[in-house]
């Protein structure tokens, strides 16, 4: 798909099915999101949500997770060529957040910027205990306008303006603290961590999970009578659902369920 990206899938990870892992592979450049790497992610992700995969797991090679954009796509960039690149991001970021699979970043190193900004986006994140994070736009000419619009929403507007405006990286321990990643494990046992919490969240009917994500992000956003609206609406679906009446049949016969995943 890209020279600079890798795409797998692992049926090890899953209680039942199999996980798509998409690994950067880029660590001379820091695993840079220039816009073709930018588009390949798109293009896996399209793939991967369309597909059975349970999961989505975003990791990178090397000692860095990712320094976020390439500056060499905008140096001397006309705005045309600018607003395209970002587009680009965008929809990568978003894409994230409404494909069905349960996403979750595997973070070692550095995730600055845009990198941060993938991290931030990713429904779940673990980091190893040397991971750093940071939207370093506030020590330079280019603030990291797009990078907060993700990181603002995980870790609320005083602790993203604190990142953005000093520019300065946090450790791990405290991106956990924060919010921005759920867990901090060290750096051997990254790739098991990951996959441990992987296993756990998508246990469960498939079809229950994505209709959960999708409500998640949507009523997030929502001031709290609407959401509570909203997702009223979508948990009384839930149980009229087939996996809905599944769950419930096999709690009360004390029997294992049988998921058909609509």
């Amino acid at each position: 798909m890209s020279e600079f990206l890798r795409v797998t899938r692992d049926d090890s990870i899953a209680y039942d099915g199999d996980v798509a892992i998409i690994t950067l592979t880029n660590p001379e450049r820091r695993n840079t999101l220039a816009g073709p790497v930018m588009e390949a992610v798109v293009g896996a992700l399209e793939e991967i949500g369309d597909s059975e995969a349970l999961g989505v797991i975003i990791a990178a090679e090397g000692p860095a997770f990712s320094a976020g954009h390439d500056f060499t796509d905008m140096a001397g960039a006309a705005l045309a060529d600018s607003q395209e690149l970002f587009a680009i991001c965008e929809r990568m970021m978003t894409l994230i957040q409404l494909i069905p699979q349960v996403v979750i970043a595997q973070v070692q190193g550095i995730a600055t910027a845009a990198g941060c900004q993938l991290v931030a986006s990713c429904d779940l994140a673990v980091a190893s205990d040397g991971a750093r994070f940071q939207t370093p736009g506030g020590k330079g000419g280019l603030f990291c306008h797009t990078p907060l619009v993700a990181v603002a929403r995980a870790i609320g507007r005083k602790k993203a303006l604190e990142m953005a405006l000093t520019g300065d990286p946090i450790d791990a321990e405290t991106a956990c603290t924060w919010g921005l990643v759920n867990r901090v494990v060290p750096e051997q046992d990254l790739e098991s961590a990951t996959r441990d919490l992987m296993k756990r969240a998508t246990r469960g009917s498939a079809y229950s999970k994505a209709q959960g994500k999708r409500t998640f992000y949507a009523q997030i956003e929502m001031n709290q009578g609407e959401a509570y609206s909203y997702a009223g609406a979508v948990m009384a679906a839930g149980v009229t659902s087939a996996d809905g009446q599944e769950g419930i049949a096999s709690f009360m016969e004390k029997r294992r369920p049988q998921w058909t995943n609509r």
